[in-house]
């Protein structure tokens, strides 16, 4: 399986990231370079495509087939794409804080670790609906590893389209998610015309 091995905090101050949308609360110690050359069209609409692979741990070609996806859905297909990509299984398993990061939680869902319905899935892109229920598995509850990470997200806010119950660890998806829901920044219309050309 492939997955993206960069240095996070490196690839966050590349494309102009705040570490905390990554769930790492550290910062580089390095002052940014000012770039004095102006930025093309097109560099813009790729450095937006790559900052949100980036954060959602997404490759090309996963990637534009959440944008073919989008496509044909109703309505905005950037906010479309935007959506897709926060239903995945380990986004929703990050927004629950039952992981400290998205790596994190893809390596929760890997390792069999979440029921959806009742249900064992170990795949992280597996594309959550709304009336889900996510859970962790009554064995992973007991281990210090999940305590740890439980205690230390128990202040993280759960997105309003997640009901999250903290004491019996289950989240359940009452809406899909909106374009208001998204807590960074960015421009999705670029990637659509980057992917419209």
């Amino acid at each position: 399986m492939a997955k993206n091995m960069q240095p996070v905090l490196k690839r966050c101050k590349t494309l102009g990231i705040e570490p905390g949308v990554m769930g790492i609360n550290k910062h580089s110690k390095r002052n940014p370079k000012q770039s004095r050359k102006k930025q093309s069209e097109y560099g813009l609409q790729l450095n937006e495509k790559q900052k949100v692979k980036f954060i959602y741990g997404v490759l090309e070609k996963q990637f534009r087939k959440y944008y073919v996806m989008a496509t044909k859905r109703n309505g905005i297909t950037g906010e479309m794409l935007l959506q897709i990509l926060e239903s995945r299984l380990d986004n929703v398993v990050f927004r629950l804080g039952l992981a400290n990061t998205r790596r994190e939680a893809r390596q929760i869902v890997n390792h069999g670790h979440i029921l959806v319905n009742g249900k064992k899935v170990n795949i992280p892109s597996y594309l959550i609906k709304q009336g889900d229920v996510v859970t962790l598995k009554e064995k992973s509850r007991s281990s210090s590893r999940m305590k740890d990470i439980v205690e230390t997200n128990a202040s993280r806010v759960v997105p309003k389209w997640l009901d999250m119950d903290k004491n019996t660890l289950t989240g359940k998806v009452v809406a899909l998610p909106a374009r208001d829901d998204i807590d960074y920044e960015v421009e999705e219309h670029l990637i659509v015309e980057l992917y419209s050309k």
